[in-house]
């Protein structure tokens, strides 16, 4: 909760620097709906994740959360947009779908505790389907706009989005503090404030990487996707992110990658070329 809120704040800072010189700031009215999808996206649908992740591990949990999403996204903006997909659509989507279950099925990992799967599998379902509902409510405060007469560009929105998701991540850190108060009152070998020290010194750089490749210039650019593109596409395409981080692992951790995530990989890429080539035929 710590992590995932200084992450948050990092972007909400960088953000807020390009939404009050060369964006829109907080005006228009679908700032409101905007501020809604941060709250529902980032901020429940993040919390979840982190909540999940120590309990099904990295494979699963993607697995259960990103797949999710596409599917979730385009039924809720179908059944309240109107937005339909064509036949082509829906197929290269799926194709890419299951291409992300075989490269991320879990292989080799710890066996799970009945208590951690369960409640890890319901948090990822929440992740899943609170990022979905988020991508469709950015969609609406687009509409919105739209009707306007107004143009919002993804930093903007970004920014009106990462504004709503920290109130979530506050909250949830601040719940996360007092159990760590608790746990520091009754142990008296616990010290809460080299443990936060420790902690800082190895994890700091790297939530700060994470805040500006992910939650800063990610979000921005998933913003503008969602400006033009309906949801289940989006979310669809951005299911193969733990398929990109295939190599980054190789390179930074060693961890080579098994040929049913290559296999896996190719069939996902496949999909989304697919869904790429069917959007400009």
């Amino acid at each position: 909760m710590e992590a995932n809120l200084w992450r948050v704040l990092t972007a909400l800072v960088m953000l807020a620097a390009y939404a009050f010189t060369l964006g829109g700031g907080i005006s228009g009215r679908s700032f409101p709906m905007f501020l809604l999808s941060g709250l529902i996206g980032i901020g429940i649908g993040d919390v979840a994740f982190f909540q999940a992740l120590p309990r099904l591990g990295p494979r699963l949990c993607s697995l259960l959360a990103q797949c999710l999403g596409a599917p979730v996204g385009a039924l809720i903006e179908w059944l309240w947009l109107g937005t339909t997909l064509g036949l082509w659509q829906i197929l290269f989507a799926l194709l890419a779908l299951v291409g992300v279950g075989i490269a991320l099925a879990p292989k080799g990992e710890k066996a799970h505790s009945r208590r951690d799967l369960a409640i890890g599998s319901l948090f990822a379902l929440l992740a899943g389907t609170g990022n979905a509902f988020g991508a469709v409510l950015s969609r609406k405060a687009y509409a919105i706009a739209a009707d306007t007469g107004l143009s919002v560009d993804g930093g903007t929105a970004a920014f009106q989005r990462v504004l709503g998701g920290v109130l979530v991540c506050g909250l949830a850190f601040m719940l996360a503090r007092r159990h760590s108060l608790l746990r520091a009152a009754g142990d008296p070998e616990f010290n809460l404030v080299n443990s936060a020290v420790g902690r800082w010194r190895k994890a700091g750089p790297w939530i700060m990487a994470n805040s500006i490749s992910g939650q800063t210039l990610g979000v921005t650019c998933m913003q503008w996707a969602l400006q033009t593109t309906p949801t289940g596409i989006v979310l669809a395409i951005v299911s193969l992110t733990p398929i990109l981080v295939i190599p980054f692992a190789f390179v930074l951790e060693g961890e080579r990658p098994k040929l049913l995530s290559v296999i896996g990989g190719v069939i996902a890429v496949a999909g989304v070329l697919g869904l790429v080539l069917v959007k400009h035929s």
